[in-house]
């Protein structure tokens, strides 16, 4: 038996179904192999830009010690439970999300837990949610390669990760360890985004790498992946996230992206 094989019997063995309300037809997980580099912003907008064509869109907070989800959509009323299961929370525009935060009595209650039980209650956010209909779903995954982004792909049938970066020296390092681990564990690229970018001059309009030169699209290259685009240093970004309004933040930056997932067979 190959190694390849191998790793598929592993994935098929520890791979859990959802509830037997929903029918979830892509799982896009949304990794990064660092922190603070914008990633549940990424996978916000990703949710966003997918709603506004028309799919049914569904993001789950897989960051369970540090979700952010709900805020940038503005939804703070606590998630409800029936005999069936959890019901997920509705944004303005009806996109379903499932976080930590929408079950906790407060928002600011820290999640002191140790691994097993986080990746416990990833694998309840996928089983026990009633999501019903959804045609993309979303992971916002924690940054590294630990616990979490391991659960995700031995438990639930994800079609593609999406890996965020910024335009810093390290980023060779950083994203080569992300892309080792989905192959690893046999889960498809779809390529990188690049966030915090550059900036763009009001006078002129040159776009200036605050971070110095950006190494993406090299280390691209190297593993033959796409970037699906490169998200600046926008005032109306931090507005719409700091305003709890990511539904109405207006950008082209994320096109490409968009054109992979609607091509996703």
């Amino acid at each position: 038996m190959s190694v390849d094989e191998v790793q598929k019997n592993i994935k098929n063995n520890f791979s859990i179904p959802p509830h037997k309300t929903s029918n979830i037809k892509k799982v896009i997980g949304v990794v990064s192999g660092k922190g603070g580099v914008g990633k549940s912003l990424i996978t916000s907008y990703l949710a966003v830009l997918m709603n506004r064509k028309g799919y049914k869109t569904a993001v789950l907070d897989a960051d369970i010690t540090g979700p952010s989800i709900p805020k940038v959509f503005g939804v703070h009323e606590k998630a409800m439970a029936n005999s069936d299961g959890i019901i997920p929370k509705l944004s303005k525009n009806r996109t379903k999300i499932m976080s930590l935060n929408l079950l906790l009595d407060s928002e600011d209650t820290p999640v002191i837990w140790r691994g097993p039980v986080i990746a416990s209650t990833v694998k309840q956010f996928w089983s026990d949610v009633l999501w019903e209909d959804v045609d993309y779903m979303f992971v916002d995954m924690p940054p590294g390669t630990g616990d979490v982004p391991l659960t995700v792909f031995q438990s639930l049938p994800v079609d593609g990760v999406i890996i965020v970066t910024s335009p810093q020296e390290l980023v060779s390092m950083i994203v080569s360890k992300a892309v080792n681990m989905a192959n690893t564990m046999n889960v498809p690229i779809l390529g990188i985004v690049e966030n915090y970018s550059y900036i763009t001059c009001g006078n002129c309009h040159e776009k200036i790498s605050v971070f110095g030169e950006s190494h993406t699209d090299e280390i691209a290259e190297k593993f033959g992946l796409k970037v699906l685009g490169k998200i600046p240093i926008d005032p109306s970004i931090a507005s719409a996230c700091d305003k709890e309004a990511i539904e109405e933040l207006q950008g082209d930056w994320l096109e490409l992206a968009e054109e992979v997932l609607c091509n996703l067979q």
